[in-house]
């Protein structure tokens, strides 16, 4: 008896399965109604995670105590921001 508690009725997955996929079939691209956008920033995101880390990593080897170490994790996190910073005031923008 325990077993028909937990038996797959076969047919009703493979008729939901089908539903599915008529749906995608008949849905018009240009439909976005229901759909959550997501702002990913792409390539972007990852370049910035590498140079964090990589910033990171040069930082805390160049500390030579705890808290110069701890104020190398805060520098790596705002390099990018000082980087543009500078650039724009060498291109006098």
């Amino acid at each position: 008896m325990a077993d028909k508690k937990y038996s797959i009725d076969e047919e009703k997955i493979k008729k939901v399965i089908e539903e599915g996929v008529k749906k995608l079939e008949n849905m018009d691209c240009g439909d976005r109604k229901g759909i959550k956008r997501h702002g990913g920033t792409g390539v972007a995101g990852g370049v910035w995670c590498l140079g964090f880390i990589g910033a990171a990593v040069y930082f805390i080897q160049q500390a030579t105590s705890f808290g110069t170490g701890v104020i190398g994790l805060l520098k790596a996190l705002v390099w990018p921001a000082v980087l543009i910073y500078n650039l724009l005031h060498f291109l006098k923008i």
